[in-house]
């Protein structure tokens, strides 16, 4: 198996959010209201574009959902500026363990309870 360039991971990407574009339009069409009324609120909610946290890979498919809900698409050379910005991040400090300020020192093998 190859591995895959930033620009062949945006070009799938993109392709992705149009076929869930073309979801969302064929929803649209048979109910009117339904992207703004049900849809983009769900959305927002799983993007994170509200919340103070900072960009992360696994949110950035619903944001560029987002984007291509628009008037004009999301650039795909501004998508692999995304990608390699949000691939290039250093792992957050949720991503590793954090030792426990309140708590003494204790040996992880031992078994005392106490």
């Amino acid at each position: 198996m190859s591995n895959l360039t930033t620009q062949q991971l945006a070009e799938i990407l993109l392709g992705i959010a149009r076929a869930q574009q073309a979801i969302i339009d064929a929803m649209e069409n048979s109910k009117a209201g339904f992207k703004s009324t049900h849809f983009r609120p769900m959305l927002e909610t799983a993007s994170r574009v509200r919340s103070n946290r900072v960009e992360s890979l696994t949110d950035y498919p619903s944001r560029l959902l987002l984007m291509m809900l628009g008037r004009t698409g999301p650039d795909l050379s501004q998508v692999v500026k995304d990608l390699e910005a949000l691939l290039s991040q250093q792992p957050t400090s949720a991503e590793a363990p954090v030792a426990n300020t309140y708590a003494p020192a204790v040996d992880p093998d031992s078994l005392d309870m106490t």
